[in-house]
């Protein structure tokens, strides 16, 4: 996708500090925005359909094996469990409904309890289906088409040249090894990161326009929560203005993507969150995220309406193709939905609740430490890696 600013120019725009200046450049964003999608949104909810004990060392979560933080658990739900969850979904105003596990792959028996459950939610409730399962072969991509999963997400988290302070024990070649079978497989791809683990201004453009080469349907934004105990967990959140304004910069470099914003903005954003809207969203993770808790459904559709965007469920949520059940992918008429009577608070429905279906393991003895130390202020210096 043609960015429609250079890098040089989002370097400057980085730069930036004055609020007046953030608005300017927000109104950009809303113009690009708007100009791609009008009225439209794309709004998201999640399952956590298997937590913890991840064997991997990436160092924001605290479901690696690596963390010292006690680790968040449930076993692989069962394909009905999913779909109760996804009903909850639907009844919060989500457009699309994704099915998420720990660690970069599944077992046999797991990824068909994956197949099983989207299967189950395109028969009973009229949500596009995603799937964030880890790597993928070409053959599990193919499966996961057959049944029904139509846009999958695997991130790359963070700009190539700071990707090893990030992670040791998955390799970016392998993350676009899974994004290059998802596409093959027909499916539309979602491909992000996440902001603030320590990557330098320059870096973040960089992430930017590695994404804008990989061209993915849809570009979520996470803000790092800091997890105690976990390698990045004695970071500071965000300063609010610094998040709207890197939100108006990606969208001007990745204009025709969809953006939604994840985890970590409630935490990070707080107020700001319906500027961050405008600054070029197309929606946000609706309800709760892996482990921690997220806002209520009206008030996140508040924030679109607020600002004249439809909310309502629509034949393409702002991009073709977007197939779903009213589009002769199954047979029959679609499921009724609660297009009128949409509930306001998480307390109307069985949306995933970390706080209350995790089991939090204390681990046995010190865990093993992280493959990678991270920067220290030297390496900083010689490197060119700024604290952001």
């Amino acid at each position: 996708m043609a960015a429609l600013i250079t890098f040089e120019e989002a370097l400057e725009l980085g730069e930036l500090s004055d609020h007046d200046d953030i608005g300017d450049l927000v109104e950009r964003a809303w113009a690009a925005r708007t100009e791609r999608f009008g009225d439209s949104t794309d709004m998201c909810s999640l399952v956590n359909a298997k937590s913890g004990g991840c064997a991997e060392d990436c160092g924001f979560c605290a479901q690696s094996r690596y963390a010292e933080a006690d680790t968040p658990m449930h076993a692989m739900m069962e394909p009905e469990q999913i779909l109760e969850h996804a009903k909850a979904a639907e009844a919060a105003g989500a457009h699309r409904f994704c099915m998420v596990t720990q660690g970069q792959g599944l077992s046999k028996r797991d990824f068909t309890k994956i197949l099983e459950g989207a299967r189950l939610v395109a028969e009973n409730t009229n949500l596009k289906r995603c799937a964030s399962v880890g790597h993928i072969s070409p053959d599990r991509a193919h499966q996961l088409a057959e049944a029904g999963i139509q846009r999958v997400h695997h991130n790359v988290e963070t700009a190539r040249s700071y990707y090893d302070e990030v992670t040791t024990t998955v390799r970016y070649e392998g993350r676009i090894r899974t994004i290059d079978a998802v596409r093959e497989s027909g499916m539309e791809t979602c491909v992000g990161g996440i902001l603030n683990l320590g990557e330098s201004p320059r870096q973040r453009v960089e992430m930017a326009f590695e994404l804008a080469e990989i061209d993915p349907t849809s570009v979520p934004i996470n803000l790092l929560n800091p997890r105690s105990g976990t390698k990045f967990g004695d970071r500071d959140m965000m300063d609010p203005w610094e998040v709207v304004k890197w939100i108006a910069i990606f969208r001007l470099i990745l204009p025709d993507a969809l953006f939604r914003l994840c985890g970590g903005r409630v935490e990070n954003l707080q107020d700001l969150q319906p500027l961050a809207v405008r600054a070029g969203l197309n929606g946000v993770m609706m309800g709760n995220f892996l482990t921690t808790l997220g806002a209520e459904p009206a008030d996140d559709r508040q924030m679109f309406t607020d600002l004249g965007l439809n909310v309502a469920r629509q034949s393409d949520n702002g991009s073709n193709p977007r197939p779903d059940n009213r589009s002769g992918w199954l047979e029959g008429d679609a499921p009724t939905t609660p297009l009128d009577d949409l509930i306001d608070s998480q307390d109307e429905a069985d949306l995933w609740d970390p706080s209350s279906q995790l089991r939090v393991i204390a681990k046995k003895g010190k865990p093993p430490p992280y493959p990678n130390a991270g920067p220290t202020d030297s390496d900083s210096e010689r490197t060119g890696h700024e604290a952001a």
